[in-house]
């Protein structure tokens, strides 16, 4: 089982948007997932119940169980955990951060969005876990693009080449209880989507068991 964290200590950057795409995109490769919504706000656990299905499914938990309730979902056979975290309360990042696989940082393409990623990092630098800043709601036009690149490169960090930009269809969807392949599976939302999964899958599968195993001493130590 893999684990994968949503993180961001800046709201509105579309975390849970991503969260449950992913999450749909990985039930249609086959894996069975879940999503651990650990925002106050639940929004993710709203969407669910929008949705009216039970896959993928979604848990609204506080950070201090997930040690306990990832260790279920492995048990349950689960293959892919997908941690949707929540502004502003770096205790919970540095929480998941701590049980992850692979760290999505996302970011609105303005500078200030990009600076605020800087605890963020921290939390995954301390507990060593990889991770990559993905550039999401990216305007057709504008020179905040390459400010907000230029910016994070000063900062060190790797960035996710897959770039979501923004559309109409991921709030539709959103609206709706669906992910955004399911809204419009032929649109170009759906396809960065897709290549957003296949990116994820490359991190989280790359290092293989070696993973699996420093996975399995973080949650028995507790760390």
């Amino acid at each position: 089982m893999k684990v994968l964290s949503l993180l961001s200590q800046k709201g509105g950057v579309g975390k849970t948007t991503l969260a449950t795409c992913l999450a749909v995109a990985a039930q249609r490769d086959g894996k069975t997932a879940a999503i651990l919504d650990l925002d106050p706000q639940a929004t993710a656990s709203f969407w669910k119940d929008v949705r009216g299905k039970d896959t993928p499914a979604v848990t609204s938990i506080q950070s201090v169980r997930l040690p306990a309730v990832i260790e279920a979902a492995r048990d349950a056979g689960t293959d892919l955990v997908i941690i949707d975290g929540a502004a502003v309360q770096r205790e919970i990042a540095y929480e998941a951060a701590a049980v992850s696989d692979f760290i999505l940082i996302p970011t609105k393409p303005a500078v200030f969005d990009t600076m605020s990623m800087t605890q963020t990092q921290n939390a995954a630098r301390q507990h060593n876990t990889p991770y990559a800043i993905v550039l999401n709601m990216v305007a057709p036009s504008g020179p905040e693009l390459m400010d907000a690149v230029e910016a994070a490169k000063t900062m060190g960090a790797d960035f996710c080449p897959v770039m979501i930009r923004q559309r109409k269809a991921f709030f539709r969807a959103q609206g709706e209880g669906l992910a955004v392949q399911e809204f419009e599976p032929s649109g170009k939302a759906a396809r960065e989507i897709k290549e957003l999964y296949e990116y994820t899958c490359i991190q989280l599968y790359r290092k293989g068991d070696a993973n699996e195993e420093e996975q399995s001493k973080r949650l028995a130590s507790g760390a």
